[in-house]
């Protein structure tokens, strides 16, 4: 999907992941063997859950998620959803708990990631349902979901449902690491037909082929001849917008000052989505982005303040 947005949308539905956060902020480097005093925080996360709760903080009339959780924390975790304004659909995994984050965020306000998947992958086709799609103007994916067998194939069931629709289908790859063990191959192979990839730089690069002193914008156009839309988070230096084999816009970062990287990507994938369902363009929709990630390094966790 290019230029101009969906006017007087509808539905923005998110399929992806709720997990719990711990998130722990260390002014000094990590002491082996001892301890490092640190601030610490128990939160509701999770990149799809983060994402729907900046879309709808930034204006999306109406957000609905998909997710598998544990019973350890349904309850909390939809009421945390309900007060940020999205409308959960959490299906209550039998074996498993609610996946875990440990966030380790240091001085710099860059984050280091334990993740512990639990329920979280475990989405399967059979916890899909296609009224999840009535009246929905934009299916966003979370890319973790590509990264599990069985929540692979849910993806796929809902990418299916969202391009028989005629509803526009965005993707946020979601981890370099991840990536890397999947092969992008395998992963853009997935992910044919959406209309919107939101990559990071080092995502975007991954998924190019291209080496790491290549340039962000090499890899941005380079993917736009796969996806008609790619827009590339730079962190600060801000965003890169690709159409369709060329640079369309490069959007600065909104100044900050950062205490926790957590949810600035999906933030700014969360205002992405609001602005183009609102009518925006790439640019203008970027720069919507870049706002709410902006926003979202001020506060620790990766959920906007309800």
């Amino acid at each position: 999907m290019s230029g101009a947005g969906v006017s007087g949308a509808g539905a923005l539905v998110v399929v992806g992941d709720v997990v719990t956060d711990v998130v722990a902020v260390h002014s000094e480097p990590l002491a082996p063997a001892t301890d490092t005093a640190a601030r610490i925080r128990t939160l509701p996360g999770g990149a799809g859950a983060n994402a729907a709760c900046w879309a709808a903080r930034t204006g999306a009339a109406e957000v609905r998620l998909l997710a598998r959780v544990g019973a350890d924390s349904v309850r909390w975790h939809e009421e945390a959803l309900l007060a940020a304004g999205v409308r959960p659909r959490l299906v209550v995994d039998p074996d498993e708990p609610t996946g875990t984050v440990v966030a380790l965020v240091g001085k710099d306000a860059e984050r280091t990631f334990l993740t512990d998947s639990g329920a979280a992958l475990r989405l399967c086709p059979a916890d899909w349902t296609s009224s999840l799609l009535d009246g929905a103007a934009h299916l966003h994916l979370s890319g973790y979901l590509f990264f599990a067998d069985t929540s692979r194939e849910l993806a796929l069931v809902a990418l299916r449902a969202a391009r028989t629709r005629g509803v526009p289908v965005s993707v946020d790859p979601a981890s370099a690491g991840f990536l890397a063990a999947l092969g992008p191959r395998r992963f853009l192979d997935a992910v044919a037909g959406v209309d919107v990839l939101l990559p990071n730089e080092d995502e975007a690069r991954l998924l190019a082929g291209l080496p790491e002193p290549a340039g962000v914008a090499r890899a941005a156009v380079e993917l736009s001849r796969r996806v008609p839309l790619v827009v590339v988070t730079r962190g600060a230096a801000g965003a890169l917008v690709a159409e369709r084999g060329r640079i369309t816009a490069e959007i600065p970062a909104e100044p900050a000052e950062a205490v926790d990287s957590t949810g600035a990507g999906d933030a700014f994938t969360g205002g992405f989505l609001a602005a183009r369902l609102s009518g925006a363009d790439p640019a203008e929709s970027a720069r919507a982005g870049c706002r709410a990630a902006a926003l979202a390094v001020t506060r620790l966790g990766g959920r906007p303040t309800p």
